[in-house]
């Protein structure tokens, strides 16, 4: 399986989400963490925090090569 750098971005949110909730929702660097990779914030679906796209694609690329 392949994934776009989209739905790979929304894997890891959902990875991420998904292991915030089963540690019951503690507060802390996970959530902060989650509140800016968020996208159903704006309607063009950007992370509530731009930057962290911007570092998502870094990462990608690091990956990829």
């Amino acid at each position: 399986m392949t994934l776009d750098e989209n739905q790979a971005y929304e894997a890891m949110f959902r990875f991420l989400e998904t292991h915030w909730e089963r540690g019951g929702k503690p507060s802390g660097d996970l959530a902060a963490l989650l509140g800016s990779l968020n996208q159903n914030l704006w309607e063009d679906g950007t992370p509530a925090d731009p930057a962290m796209w911007d570092d998502w694609i870094a990462a990608v690329r690091a990956v990829s090569r």
